[in-house]
């Protein structure tokens, strides 16, 4: 799991998020996986740098909705962490495609947790997309990585990855 390194404080006359609700944890865990999909690109093969690309503007826009939703509730979302301590040193095209992967990982476990806890609509809808698209980039890395099975079987799980 990546965490982050510091969080910055925040000046907003709005009230500030529980850290606890699992939309702020999702909100959390989609700035980790951004970072981390910014020091990949360094990384990764040149063929693969549209698909990281891609893969952080999807997070960006994830995060940017949650945030939104935190915002309408009247709180203030969490602010990204000036860096993360990513779980794998990254060094070459390979560590940075298990980077990815558990970037993926723990946002696929953070949807889960918000599915399962979600009290609104919107909050399940936000958790069950962001678990389906979470699962697809999973499984699409671990194509990459050349691992099998490629898919879980219950995405986000303690047992399902």
């Amino acid at each position: 799991m990546t965490s982050p390194v510091n969080t910055p404080a925040t000046n907003s006359p709005a009230a500030q998020a529980d850290p606890d609700d699992p939309l702020v944890v999702a909100a959390e865990t989609e700035n980790a996986a951004i970072f981390t999909y910014g020091v990949i690109t360094a990384f990764v093969a040149a063929s693969r740098r549209r698909t990281v690309a891609e893969y952080a503007d999807a997070h960006r826009a994830r995060r940017d909705e949650i945030d939104r939703t935190i915002e309408a509730a009247g709180n203030t979302p969490p602010l990204a962490a000036a860096g993360y301590t990513l779980p794998i040193e990254v060094t070459d095209p390979t560590t940075a495609a298990r980077a990815a992967l558990g970037a993926e990982i723990d946002c696929a476990s953070a949807y889960r947790a918000l599915l399962e806890q979600a009290d609104d609509e919107t909050g399940r809808r936000i958790g069950a997309d962001g678990l389906s698209e979470s699962a697809v980039r999973a499984a699409r890395w671990r194509v990459a990585l050349q691992e099998s099975p490629v898919t879980v079987a219950f995405p986000g799980s303690p047992a399902g990855g």
